[in-house]
């Protein structure tokens, strides 16, 4: 895509997500669900397709160009930044090891035909070394056993990107990732947990399977490849763009701020002129420009392969998340009780902003992926 033609679309995006995304979002709300039909228009807006390369069917941008588009997605509501957000990046666990057969599916999860959810997290398992579901082989099938739990898209989807382990193993080199079709498979328990604080509408499942079958032939990749398949394939770009779209809420709700600052008057005096407001402003966007740019200098490093990436990914949620929630508060504390209403886009802001201190993986983890990094380099 040249400059003129992505300038464009950036445009064309911003106008969208100021209009018709704030009617989705008010909709949304009032309702508690993502309508079918908001799906489809992205879709058929080509924006589930934005940073897949072309040979699968996406529009091959680049991904900091990308994160760029992805930073305005966000200042629209929750649900909408995680529908574009997990279909423009599924494909990147799925391509490098699907096989021919898999093959057509990733391409269909790249026009939006087809929803695949990433099914790694557990109620009792962290960082992913230490799943505890299980599969064993029996056959041409995988008997499955275990729950998940936080699966976005997990009720609505139509494949569960799974991770387990094969029965008896520990450790990273026994986990086994599998493309398992939603489809009502013996076995498998679905429960709707969409209830959430924030980024309303979109769905969430907790899993239970009990020798659930599994086609041996929906198995990504080789055995012991699992996590490599969740961790570098997915999770070190979707960590990074999890960092941007921090940057795109946060800029929203400086925004909000600032008009609200602008307009509201008390004692005589437009909020804006108070030095405390003034003070809460800049630091807000102080915070916002220099999470934007380590992020993108994250997203540099992945680009290129560079041997820090994995740690800059980390260290760009690690910073995003917490300037998100300095930017928060203090925007929604210039709007003073206001604020507190749903009937302010900023109480909305507010709650979708918490979930970004867990999505793809909690602060704590993050310090721990890249004090091991930095650890190990140092005593080599």
């Amino acid at each position: 895509m040249n400059e003129a033609d992505f300038l464009h679309l950036r445009d064309e995006i911003e106008s969208w997500v100021r209009g018709p995304g704030e009617i989705w979002a008010e909709r949304i709300e009032a309702e508690g669900d993502v309508p079918r039909e908001l799906y489809d228009e992205l879709r058929d807006k080509g924006w589930l397709s934005l940073a897949a390369p072309v040979e699968l069917g996406g529009r091959g941008i680049p991904f900091s160009r990308y994160l760029e588009l992805l930073e305005i997605v966000s200042r629209s509501h929750g649900s909408i930044r995680m529908l574009v957000h997990v279909n423009n990046g599924i494909w990147r666990a799925l391509a490098p090891f699907a096989d021919d057969h898999q093959l057509d599916l990733v391409k269909k999860a790249v026009s939006g035909e087809a929803l695949v959810a990433f099914t790694l997290t557990e109620a009792t398992a962290g960082t992913g070394n230490d799943l505890r579901s299980t599969v064993r082989r029996d056959g041409d099938v995988y008997l499955l056993n275990g729950e998940k739990h936080l699966i976005t898209f997990g009720v609505k989807c139509d494949y569960w990107l799974l991770i387990a382990r094969l029965e008896g193993s520990s450790g990273s080199d026994g986990t086994v990732a599998f493309l398992v079709p939603n489809t009502g498979l013996p076995g498998a328990e679905v429960i709707d947990d969409s209830d959430t604080m924030g980024v309303r509408g979109t769905d969430h499942a907790i899993l239970r399977f009990t020798d659930t079958p599994v086609p041996a032939d929906a198995r990504l990749g080789a055995e012991g490849e699992g996590l490599t398949v969740a961790l570098g394939g997915f999770l070190l770009p979707s960590r990074i763009s999890v960092a941007m779209s921090c940057v795109g809420l946060a800029e929203r709700a400086q925004e909000l701020a600032l008009e609200y600052a602008l307009k509201r008057e008390t004692f005589g005096k437009k909020l804006a002129e108070r030095p405390v407001i003034q003070a809460y402003l800049a630091e807000n966007y102080a915070d916002i420009q220099a999470a934007r740019a380590l992020i993108l200098h994250a997203a540099r490093a992945y680009e290129t392969g560079a041997p820090d990436a994995a740690q800059l990914s980390s260290a760009s949620k690690m910073i995003a998340v917490d300037m998100l929630g300095r930017v928060t508060d203090k925007a929604l504390q210039i709007h003073g009780g206001q604020g507190y209403w749903h009937r302010n886009a900023i109480e909305r802001v507010y709650r979708d902003a918490r979930a970004q201190r867990f999505e793809e993986g909690t602060n704590e983890i993050q310090k721990t992926v890249v004090a091991r990094a930095i650890l190990a380099e140092a005593r080599a």
